[in-house]
Protein backbone atom coordinates (compact mmCIF):
# COMPACT_ATOMS: atom_id res chain seq x y z
CA UNK A 1 0.00 0.00 0.00
CA UNK A 2 1.39 3.39 -1.01
CA UNK A 3 1.11 5.94 1.78
CA UNK A 4 -0.94 9.11 1.46
CA UNK A 5 -0.69 12.70 2.71
CA UNK A 6 -3.93 14.67 2.86
CA UNK A 7 -3.34 18.43 2.54
CA UNK A 8 -6.06 20.76 3.81
CA UNK A 9 -5.65 24.53 3.23
CA UNK A 10 -7.55 26.59 5.81
CA UNK A 11 -8.36 30.19 6.62
CA UNK A 12 -10.92 30.80 9.38
CA UNK A 13 -12.62 27.44 8.79
CA UNK A 14 -13.67 26.57 12.33
CA UNK A 15 -17.10 25.56 11.01
CA UNK A 16 -15.50 23.03 8.64
CA UNK A 17 -12.26 21.85 10.18
CA UNK A 18 -13.46 18.90 12.26
CA UNK A 19 -15.63 17.42 9.50
CA UNK A 20 -13.04 17.75 6.74
CA UNK A 21 -10.30 16.20 8.87
CA UNK A 22 -12.63 13.35 9.80
CA UNK A 23 -13.34 12.68 6.12
CA UNK A 24 -9.62 12.16 5.38
CA UNK A 25 -8.93 10.15 8.51
CA UNK A 26 -7.71 7.23 6.38
CA UNK A 27 -4.64 9.21 5.24
CA UNK A 28 -1.25 8.35 6.73
CA UNK A 29 -0.51 12.04 7.25
CA UNK A 30 -2.96 14.92 7.59
CA UNK A 31 -1.20 18.22 6.85
CA UNK A 32 -3.18 21.39 7.54
CA UNK A 33 -1.89 24.57 5.87
CA UNK A 34 -3.36 27.45 7.84
CA UNK A 35 -3.49 31.05 6.62
CA UNK A 36 -3.11 32.67 10.05
CA UNK A 37 -6.68 31.90 11.14
CA UNK A 38 -8.10 33.93 14.04
CA UNK A 39 -11.27 31.94 14.76
CA UNK A 40 -9.78 28.86 16.47
CA UNK A 41 -9.13 26.85 13.30
CA UNK A 42 -5.40 26.64 14.00
CA UNK A 43 -5.86 25.43 17.56
CA UNK A 44 -8.47 22.83 16.60
CA UNK A 45 -6.33 21.58 13.71
CA UNK A 46 -3.42 21.08 16.09
CA UNK A 47 -5.62 18.73 18.11
CA UNK A 48 -6.75 16.66 15.12
CA UNK A 49 -4.15 16.77 12.34
CA UNK A 50 -0.76 15.11 12.08
CA UNK A 51 0.96 18.42 11.37
CA UNK A 52 -0.10 22.06 11.05
CA UNK A 53 1.98 24.66 9.21
CA UNK A 54 1.19 28.37 8.92
CA UNK A 55 1.83 30.98 6.25
CA UNK A 56 0.28 34.31 5.40
CA UNK A 57 -2.17 33.88 2.52
CA UNK A 58 -1.33 35.40 -0.86
CA UNK A 59 -3.48 33.39 -3.25
CA UNK A 60 -4.58 29.77 -3.52
CA UNK A 61 -2.00 28.42 -5.99
CA UNK A 62 0.87 30.04 -4.10
CA UNK A 63 -0.29 28.54 -0.80
CA UNK A 64 -0.73 25.06 -2.24
CA UNK A 65 2.57 25.06 -4.13
CA UNK A 66 4.31 26.03 -0.88
CA UNK A 67 2.64 23.15 0.96
CA UNK A 68 3.04 20.33 -1.56
CA UNK A 69 6.82 19.79 -1.14
CA UNK A 70 6.30 19.58 2.64
CA UNK A 71 4.14 16.48 2.36
CA UNK A 72 5.79 13.42 3.86
CA UNK A 73 4.41 10.91 1.35
CA UNK A 74 4.57 10.71 -2.45
CA UNK A 75 0.82 10.51 -3.02
CA UNK A 76 -1.17 13.60 -2.06
CA UNK A 77 -4.90 14.13 -1.68
CA UNK A 78 -5.63 17.86 -1.53
CA UNK A 79 -9.00 18.67 0.01
CA UNK A 80 -10.42 22.15 0.53
CA UNK A 81 -12.03 22.78 3.90
CA UNK A 82 -15.52 22.95 2.36
CA UNK A 83 -15.14 19.55 0.66
CA UNK A 84 -15.76 16.07 2.05
CA UNK A 85 -14.42 12.69 0.97
CA UNK A 86 -17.33 10.26 0.74
CA UNK A 87 -16.94 6.59 1.79
CA UNK A 88 -17.18 5.59 -1.89
CA UNK A 89 -14.43 8.01 -2.90
CA UNK A 90 -12.28 6.84 0.00
CA UNK A 91 -12.58 3.21 -1.15
CA UNK A 92 -11.65 4.16 -4.71
CA UNK A 93 -8.59 6.11 -3.55
CA UNK A 94 -7.41 3.26 -1.35
CA UNK A 95 -7.76 0.86 -4.28
CA UNK A 96 -5.50 3.10 -6.38
CA UNK A 97 -2.95 3.32 -3.59
CA UNK A 98 -2.85 -0.48 -3.39
CA UNK A 99 -2.39 -0.95 -7.13
CA UNK A 100 -1.40 2.35 -8.79
CA UNK A 101 -1.11 2.60 -12.56
CA UNK A 102 2.58 3.46 -13.11
CA UNK A 103 1.67 5.64 -16.11
CA UNK A 104 -0.72 7.91 -14.17
CA UNK A 105 0.58 10.70 -11.92
CA UNK A 106 -2.69 12.50 -11.11
CA UNK A 107 -6.47 12.04 -11.08
CA UNK A 108 -9.45 14.27 -11.75
CA UNK A 109 -12.11 14.11 -9.02
CA UNK A 110 -15.62 15.39 -9.68
CA UNK A 111 -17.59 17.46 -7.19
CA UNK A 112 -21.22 17.30 -6.10
CA UNK A 113 -21.98 20.96 -5.44
CA UNK A 114 -24.42 22.32 -2.88
CA UNK A 115 -25.47 25.98 -2.93
CA UNK A 116 -28.01 27.87 -0.81
CA UNK A 117 -29.01 24.58 0.82
CA UNK A 118 -29.74 22.81 -2.47
CA UNK A 119 -27.84 20.31 -4.58
CA UNK A 120 -26.93 21.90 -7.92
CA UNK A 121 -27.46 19.59 -10.89
CA UNK A 122 -27.20 22.11 -13.72
CA UNK A 123 -26.04 25.76 -14.04
CA UNK A 124 -22.65 24.70 -15.39
CA UNK A 125 -21.68 22.93 -12.16
CA UNK A 126 -22.83 19.46 -13.15
CA UNK A 127 -19.45 18.41 -14.59
CA UNK A 128 -17.31 20.32 -12.10
CA UNK A 129 -14.01 18.50 -11.49
CA UNK A 130 -10.57 19.20 -10.05
CA UNK A 131 -7.20 17.42 -9.98
CA UNK A 132 -6.72 16.55 -6.33
CA UNK A 133 -5.10 13.11 -6.10
CA UNK A 134 -1.57 13.31 -7.45
CA UNK A 135 2.10 12.43 -7.03
CA UNK A 136 4.01 15.10 -5.13
CA UNK A 137 7.09 15.25 -7.36
CA UNK A 138 5.21 15.28 -10.67
CA UNK A 139 2.64 18.01 -10.10
CA UNK A 140 2.27 21.67 -9.16
CA UNK A 141 -0.34 24.38 -9.58
CA UNK A 142 -0.16 26.87 -12.43
CA UNK A 143 0.75 30.33 -11.20
CA UNK A 144 -2.50 32.26 -11.44
CA UNK A 145 -4.69 33.95 -8.87
CA UNK A 146 -8.06 32.28 -9.54
CA UNK A 147 -9.11 28.80 -10.65
CA UNK A 148 -5.52 27.56 -10.98
CA UNK A 149 -5.28 23.88 -11.85
CA UNK A 150 -2.57 21.26 -11.43
CA UNK A 151 0.07 20.99 -14.13
CA UNK A 152 0.99 17.30 -14.29
CA UNK A 153 4.20 15.90 -15.72
CA UNK A 154 2.55 12.68 -16.88
CA UNK A 155 -0.81 11.10 -17.62
CA UNK A 156 -3.99 12.06 -15.76
CA UNK A 157 -6.80 9.65 -14.91
CA UNK A 158 -10.35 10.25 -13.67
CA UNK A 159 -12.00 8.81 -10.57
CA UNK A 160 -15.54 7.52 -10.68
CA UNK A 161 -16.68 8.90 -7.32
CA UNK A 162 -16.88 12.55 -6.25
CA UNK A 163 -16.27 15.00 -3.44
CA UNK A 164 -19.17 16.61 -1.65
CA UNK A 165 -18.66 20.36 -1.98
CA UNK A 166 -20.37 22.90 0.29
CA UNK A 167 -19.08 26.23 -1.00
CA UNK A 168 -21.96 28.26 0.49
CA UNK A 169 -22.26 29.39 4.11
CA UNK A 170 -24.28 32.63 3.81
CA UNK A 171 -25.19 34.74 0.81
CA UNK A 172 -23.25 37.72 2.15
CA UNK A 173 -20.10 35.62 2.46
CA UNK A 174 -20.63 34.27 -1.06
CA UNK A 175 -20.89 37.81 -2.49
CA UNK A 176 -17.74 38.73 -0.55
CA UNK A 177 -15.97 35.71 -2.04
CA UNK A 178 -17.05 36.63 -5.59
CA UNK A 179 -15.77 40.19 -5.10
CA UNK A 180 -12.45 38.79 -3.91
CA UNK A 181 -12.27 36.52 -6.96
CA UNK A 182 -13.00 39.48 -9.25
CA UNK A 183 -10.05 41.35 -7.76
CA UNK A 184 -7.71 38.42 -8.33
CA UNK A 185 -9.06 37.81 -11.82
CA UNK A 186 -8.35 41.43 -12.75
CA UNK A 187 -4.67 40.69 -12.08
CA UNK A 188 -4.80 37.45 -14.10
CA UNK A 189 -6.51 39.16 -17.04
CA UNK A 190 -4.37 42.30 -17.16
CA UNK A 191 -1.71 40.85 -19.47
CA UNK A 192 -4.14 39.12 -21.84
CA UNK A 193 -6.84 41.78 -22.16
CA UNK A 194 -6.49 44.70 -24.55
CA UNK A 195 -8.36 47.97 -24.39
CA UNK A 196 -11.52 47.74 -22.33
CA UNK A 197 -14.71 48.37 -24.33
CA UNK A 198 -18.49 47.91 -23.90
CA UNK A 199 -17.87 44.32 -25.01
CA UNK A 200 -16.19 43.66 -21.65
CA UNK A 201 -18.67 45.61 -19.50
CA UNK A 202 -21.93 44.61 -21.22
CA UNK A 203 -21.70 41.65 -23.57
CA UNK A 204 -19.37 39.42 -21.55
CA UNK A 205 -21.38 39.76 -18.29
CA UNK A 206 -24.61 39.09 -20.21
CA UNK A 207 -23.03 36.03 -21.81
CA UNK A 208 -21.93 34.79 -18.35
CA UNK A 209 -25.54 34.92 -17.16
CA UNK A 210 -27.02 33.51 -20.40
CA UNK A 211 -24.57 30.60 -20.52
CA UNK A 212 -25.22 29.43 -16.95
CA UNK A 213 -28.96 30.18 -16.80
CA UNK A 214 -30.12 29.24 -20.32
CA UNK A 215 -27.53 27.09 -22.12
CA UNK A 216 -26.51 25.13 -19.02
CA UNK A 217 -30.13 24.84 -17.80
CA UNK A 218 -29.87 26.89 -14.63
CA UNK A 219 -33.53 27.83 -15.15
CA UNK A 220 -34.41 24.26 -14.13
CA UNK A 221 -33.20 25.03 -10.59
CA UNK A 222 -35.44 27.98 -9.80
CA UNK A 223 -34.09 30.73 -7.55
CA UNK A 224 -30.83 28.82 -6.98
CA UNK A 225 -30.13 28.57 -10.71
CA UNK A 226 -31.06 32.20 -11.34
CA UNK A 227 -28.79 33.32 -8.51
CA UNK A 228 -25.86 31.31 -9.88
CA UNK A 229 -26.38 32.77 -13.36
CA UNK A 230 -26.73 36.31 -12.03
CA UNK A 231 -23.62 36.02 -9.87
CA UNK A 232 -21.61 34.61 -12.77
CA UNK A 233 -22.53 37.66 -14.83
CA UNK A 234 -21.83 39.94 -11.86
CA UNK A 235 -18.33 38.57 -11.24
CA UNK A 236 -17.44 39.03 -14.93
CA UNK A 237 -18.63 42.66 -14.79
CA UNK A 238 -16.67 43.28 -11.57
CA UNK A 239 -13.57 41.66 -13.06
CA UNK A 240 -13.39 44.32 -15.76
CA UNK A 241 -14.36 47.18 -13.44
CA UNK A 242 -11.49 46.15 -11.18
CA UNK A 243 -9.17 45.75 -14.14
CA UNK A 244 -10.10 49.32 -15.18
CA UNK A 245 -9.28 50.46 -11.64
CA UNK A 246 -6.07 48.41 -11.55
CA UNK A 247 -4.76 50.06 -14.70
CA UNK A 248 -5.31 53.45 -13.09
CA UNK A 249 -3.65 52.44 -9.79
CA UNK A 250 -6.96 52.84 -7.95
CA UNK A 251 -7.61 49.22 -6.92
Amino acid sequence: MNKLTAIIPTGNEIHNIEAVIASVGFADEILVVDSLSTDGTFEKAQELATKVIRREYQYSASQKNWAIPQAKHEWILLVDADERVTPELKAEILKILRQPDPKIVAYWIGRINNFMGERVNYSGWRNDKVIRLFKRDFCKYEDKYVHAEIIANGNIGTLKHKFLHHSYTTFDKYVEKMNRYATWQAKDYDQKTGRLTPYHFVLKPFWGFFKHYIIQSGFREGVVGFTIGYMQGYVVFMRYVKLWLLRRNRL
